[in-house]
């Protein structure tokens, strides 16, 4: 092998140690102290419940593309306005427009009784009169995979996977491929209509959780629909009989041309760098059956009021801090790609960035994906989010979130901020997902977090790494 002049060595030796050189980013001294006195008093500041208490009550469900997702876009550029960001404004977003209108469903034979279940975005209605048929069970998707289509033609799937909580909510993983990818598989092995297990893991609760299937408009799609945990198991319960269950479906729901919204966004502007910028940042939209409490205005007012906070300190950071409330997430990230095409050419500019949507649960941990040089000031960061509870697992990759993980797929530095997501998906997509989920002083740590790490970033000396392609493969979320 070839052997390095000793100096290389030395140097590749300390960089593998993590030892900061001259060329490493760093946090200045004095930007951790504001750090932590930020931190200090975002546990004690209530604008981020009085935001997330604003927007479910005057505004409410904010399902894309319907009279509510005006009246938030209105709510968030007052919101910004009122709050004192020195810059607010719009960015266009196009997508397919889909529709609910009426619901139901209940099995027919061979023990009649009706359904509690809600029909998943972008599936299409039943006939006129409903859609009536025989059902046919998988435990899993892996089984509808490698089921015989024979079986299937004709017929109603049911896929009954079971999630069950966890502190990072992994589970969630598969029980959105059942709804996002379980109708699709249906469809092409010639269902007449589909039905799943609740990606939820409430399981006493009769309320089912809604959600995006993989349809596109012009797909050959068949209806689809979510059962409450509960009449899942009831209808487990009848299948088991081992005699032929029959469901009748009717669901007045579909697409409906398109519509244009748009990602609504605030900026603090930087003092000596107002062109470099730290992003933050939820998701505006919401899904119709709760008040989007959890998924995901507290992510919008967790980004609000950690900018609130350093606007109000005595001088603006050195770089902007840019919030973006993204439009219709819900159904296929349309506003955080829409966003990362807009700004792709300019992803060196983006010191750093992650925007917050699971929930209000505590931070618990933080990982990264930024160049070799700045781990360093990604341990100083780590350092003032210790107390707060957060831990810092350097081994991971971070990706930015649901909504700017798409600029991290442009090349944008990114972090992953880990929230306790135990009982997210109890209420998740349902109902249940109001107000009263919300602790305020787990709300507060989350600001207590975001505010932190944002005002760090916005004085490192030094960058974080972001440029075009810069972290593709690192295995981080999309």
């Amino acid at each position: 092998m070839r052997r390095l002049p000793l100096t290389l060595l030395a140097a590749s030796l300390l960089l593998a140690a993590g030892t900061a050189s001259a060329a490493d980013t760093a946090i200045p001294a004095t930007a951790v102290k504001t750090a932590e006195q930020l931190h200090d008093r975002a546990l004690d500041d209530g604008t981020a419940y009085a935001v997330l208490k604003s927007l479910t009550t005057e505004v409410g469900p904010r399902l894309a593309g319907s009279e509510a997702d005006q009246r938030a876009r209105d709510w968030a550029v007052a919101k910004f306005k009122a709050l004192g960001f020195d810059k607010v404004y719009v960015e266009p977003v196009t997508y397919p427009k889909w529709v609910r209108r009426h619901e139901s469903g209940a099995i027919v034979a061979p023990f009649p009784q009706p359904f509690v279940l809600t029909a998943l975005g972008y599936s299409p209605g039943t006939p006129a009169g409903g859609l009536t048929a025989q059902v046919v069970g998988f435990d899993s998707l892996a089984a509808l995979k490698a089921a015989d289509p024979a079986t299937i033609k004709g017929k109603i799937v049911y896929v009954g996977f079971r999630m069950q909580r966890h502190q990072d909510g992994h589970d969630y993983g598969m029980g959105s491929m059942v709804r996002v990818a379980g109708p699709v598989i249906a469809a092409e092995k010639g269902a007449a209509g589909y039905l799943l297990r609740s990606a939820g893991t409430d399981a006493h609760q009769r309320i089912a959780h809604t959600g995006v299937t993989g349809f596109k408009p012009g797909d050959k799609a068949i209806p689809a629909a979510a059962l409450s945990n509960p009449d899942a198991d009831q209808l487990e319960r009848a299948l088991a009989y081992g005699k032929p269950v029959t469901v009748k479906l009717d669901l007045d729901c579909g697409f409906d041309g398109e519509y244009t919204g748009a990602n609504v966004i605030g900026e603090i502007t930087g003092r000596k760098h107002p062109d470099q910028v730290v992003a933050i940042g939820g998701h505006l939209d919401s899904w119709d059956p709760g008040t989007g409490a959890i998924d995901d205005g507290a992510g919008v007012a967790i980004s609000m009021a950690a900018a609130k906070l350093i606007h109000d300190l005595p001088q603006r950071p050195d770089r902007t801090i840019r919030v973006i409330a993204f439009a219709n997430e819900e159904m296929g990230l349309w506003g955080a790609r829409a966003y990362a095409d807009r700004h792709a050419k300019y992803v060196s500019k983006f010191m750093l960035g992650t925007d917050s949507d699971l929930g209000a649960g505590k931070v618990y941990r933080m990982s990264a994906s930024v160049a070799p040089y700045a781990r360093p000031a990604m341990a100083q960061i780590a350092d003032v989010l210790k107390p707060l509870g957060v831990a810092y697992d350097a081994s991971r990759p971070g990706g930015g979130g649901s909504d700017l993980g798409s600029m991290h797929a442009k090349g944008m530095a990114a972090l992953t901020l880990d929230q306790d997501a135990t009982h997210y998906f109890d209420w998740h997509h349902t109902s249940n997902d109001t107000l009263d989920k919300v602790d305020p002083q787990e709300l507060a740590q989350n600001v207590a977090v975001y505010a932190a790490w944002s005002y760090m970033a916005a004085q490192a000396d030094g960058d974080f790494g972001s440029a075009p392609s810069a972290f593709a493969g690192d295995g981080a979320e999309d």
